[in-house]
């Protein structure tokens, strides 16, 4: 009988030990966690900030190297401003490029850095001057039926 119970006690601490396991490589991957101090922040403000939101990844050839921390309309310009969690390790020249990029027809959204050539580089809380707004799927495909190039 005490056997018995050992063993139901180190199976039910395997399962919590494995279901801790399980938690924790969710949580680094994801990313949550919050911001870290190992990262800048950097606004951006998109015409339209569809399909993105706050978690949303930041990426610099394919690579992740952020993700979208806050995301609120600015009530003066009326556009969408996103502050961008950025790694340290990465610095970004001031004229680089932030888009809203999709992974393709049914995929989700996220948001792509295009790096410029300036020799200045975008300091913590700067702002983007140049960004592009994700396209609509809907508007292209009307554009395209409606023969209309604008």
């Amino acid at each position: 009988m005490a056997g018995e119970q050992v063993e139901r006690d180190f199976a039910g601490g395997a399962v919590v030990a494995a279901a801790a396991g399980f938690l924790f490589y969710a949580a680094e991957i994801g990313g949550v966690g919050g911001r870290g101090a190992d990262s800048y922040e950097l606004s951006a403000l998109f015409r339209s900030a569809e399909g993105i939101s706050i978690g949303t990844d930041v990426r610099l050839a394919g690579v992740k190297v952020g993700s979208v921390s806050s995301l609120h309309l600015d009530p003066e310009t009326f556009r969408a401003e996103a502050m961008l969690s950025i790694r340290d390790d990465i610095l970004l020249p001031d004229d680089s490029i932030v888009s809203i990029a999709s992974e393709g027809l049914l995929g989700g959204s996220f948001v792509e850095i295009q790096p410029g050539g300036s020799p200045f580089n975008l300091a913590a809380g700067d702002e983007v001057m140049n960004t592009q707004s994700s396209v609509s799927l809907v508007t292209l495909l009307m554009r395209a039926f409606s023969g209309s190039g604008q």
